[in-house]
């Protein structure tokens, strides 16, 4: 968010994120020592904890033990809080809300990894893909048909879309032509989730801002394993760094997210919509705009929360949101529905569709845990 910050773990287990520069003299605290309480800067040896406050500055404390000098001291510091593999800093005002506590990060039986990868375009453009159900016909299924080769047939087309605001987000529902009112993709939808995510059932995808032209994405996947596998404990999630062009500099294009990356970064650092057309498939991109403009009003009285802001801890011990293969994610799939080389399940679970660059190692854990 156009901050320059210093990630730590002290000695304790404390994670701290602080500016990157002491406020002695300046100096890159990426080069710091950590110690028992907080870091402390190289240069001259100034320790902060993870509040910000200085604790320490030693050759003050050893002339003038009766000094305060350290209690006027402070680098600028943010909360971090270990969640489900993540790191979650919080760079608002006081109070500080909960992280959220997602349904499927209570999960157990499950292969998780998370994947990250830095996109050099505004992270907003990117989120407007989360409510945009129509570009799956054509940024995913019809490209995959075209990159065979093959001119179609294209897949079923979209007749009726809908979308609806909750608790915490906007859920879009979509009849095609080969689904009708009765199918989950109606009834249940998919879910963009407030202010920065997609939850599509097995995985969450959030677009953090990095500055004004770049941003990190962040998957986090979800795999139950076969029920003849269990019980199971990942003792470690995984995490790979996902590249997003090739050898020769080109956009892969190979893999879904992929394929949407090609698709943000084609807009432009940041997209000029006063030259947009907007159709009527675009209604959950307007939605999502006005909520935006909503929640900044807000935050400009003050005196409210903006949207999906999370502080009772009684809601915050595990949130449900609207998904249709519960039973599937929680119970796994038998080892006659991975038999069956055809089903769209085992199709998926067999190759990591999402992004390219999955490491060997991440790989054959994979494929170890599950007993392929």
């Amino acid at each position: 968010m156009g901050e320059d910050l210093v990630l730590y773990r002290d000695l304790s287990g404390n994670y701290g994120l602080v500016d990157k520069h002491c406020p002695h003299r300046r100096a890159d605290l990426a080069f710091g020592f950590v110690e028992e309480c907080g870091i402390r800067c190289s240069y001259h040896g100034w320790q902060f904890d993870q509040t910000g406050a200085c604790v320490q500055q030693p050759f003050e404390d050893t002339v003038a033990p009766e000094s305060t000098f350290k209690e006027k001291i402070r680098i600028k510091a943010y909360p971090v809080e270990a969640k489900a593999g993540l790191l979650w800093a919080y760079l608002g005002p006081d109070p500080v809300p909960l992280v959220p506590n997602w349904e499927p990060f209570t999960w157990e039986n499950g292969f998780r990894q998370i994947v990250f990868s830095v996109v050099p375009c505004n992270w907003f453009q990117d989120q407007e893909n989360s409510i945009d159900p129509i570009h799956f016909e054509w940024q995913h299924s019809n490209w995959r048909v075209r990159a065979t080769g093959e001119t179609g047939p294209y897949t079923p087309k979209h007749l009726k879309i809908d979308f609806e605001e909750f608790d915490y987000g906007i859920s879009y529902k979509r009849i095609r032509e080969d689904t009708d009112e009765n199918n989950p993709l109606w009834t249940v939808g998919r879910n963009c989730l407030w202010p920065n995510s997609l939850f599509t059932g097995e995985h969450f995808e959030w677009r953090v801002p990095i500055d004004d032209e770049n941003m990190l994405s962040v998957g986090w996947f979800f795999n139950p394993l076969p029920q003849d596998r269990r019980p199971y404990v990942q003792e470690e999630i995984p995490s790979w760094e996902g590249p997003v062009v090739d050898a020769e500099g080109e956009w892969i294009t190979s893999h879904v997210m992929n394929q949407d990356f090609a698709a943000w970064v084609g807009q432009g650092a940041i997209a000029d919509r006063t030259k947009e057309h907007l159709g009527r498939s675009d209604r959950g991109v307007i939605m999502m705009r006005k909520r935006f403009e909503d929640d900044l009003a807000k935050l400009k009285v003050g005196n409210e929360d903006p949207k999906a802001v999370v502080r009772d801890p009684a809601v915050n011990s595990c949130i449900k949101l609207p998904l249709f293969d519960r039973d599937y994610l929680i119970q796994g799939p038998t080892r006659d529905l991975l038999a069956d080389a055809e089903h769209p399940r085992t199709r998926s679970m067999l190759n990591f569709v999402f992004q390219a660059g999955q490491p060997p190692d991440v790989r054959e854990a994979y494929v170890e845990a599950m007993g392929f």
